[in-house]
């Protein structure tokens, strides 16, 4: 059962997927569209799911759903996996893509090719302090806090000189 997302209680499950392209407002439309139908009729062994959905800065799916109300499980995720790998055919998306890493830089919205991060560095075009979109946050009330999170707490401190993560 669809619920607006700022309802979802702060223990709420949460998945984030990054597509690999910013998205339009007409794939956004039609990614609501699936969506809200999908949470619609989401179960776990027949019983509804309390869940929502959340797009973010044109290239991050949020997925949430209240274990409070009934957890899920391995084949009702399986299902959200599946309507989003049809959706990113659809799309010409991709949103299971690791291959790239999300920053913030100048309120934008940047994804660096995994290959290139360290020549990037280099360059100057990220730094320790750049805020890094973590799709890992696993419930809705750890958004907050760790959405955007400094490169330098993360595992990208590999590609800083050490003085930088200390100082």
């Amino acid at each position: 059962m669809f619920v607006p997302f700022e309802s979802l209680a702060d223990h709420s499950r949460l998945w984030i997927y990054q597509s690999n392209k910013k998205l339009s407002a007409g794939e956004i439309d039609i990614l609501s569209d699936a969506l809200r139908a999908f949470t619609e009729q989401w179960t776990v062994h027949g019983q509804p799911m309390k869940a929502s959905f959340h797009i973010a800065h044109n290239r991050f799916i949020m997925l949430a759903a209240d274990e409070g109300y009934n957890a899920a499980s391995g084949c009702s995720i399986d299902g959200s996996v599946r309507t989003l790998k049809v959706l990113g055919q659809e799309l010409n998306a991709d949103f299971f893509d690791r291959t790239q890493v999300a920053f913030q830089l100048n309120d934008e919205v940047v994804a660096l090719p995994l290959a290139e991060l360290k020549s990037k560095y280099e360059a100057g075009l990220w730094t320790a302090k750049t805020p890094v979109f973590n799709t890992l946050v696993d419930t809705k009330g750890n958004l907050a806090a760790q959405w955007l999170t400094p490169a330098g707490a993360t595992w990208l401190k590999r590609y800083l000189p050490k003085e930088t993560i200390s100082g």
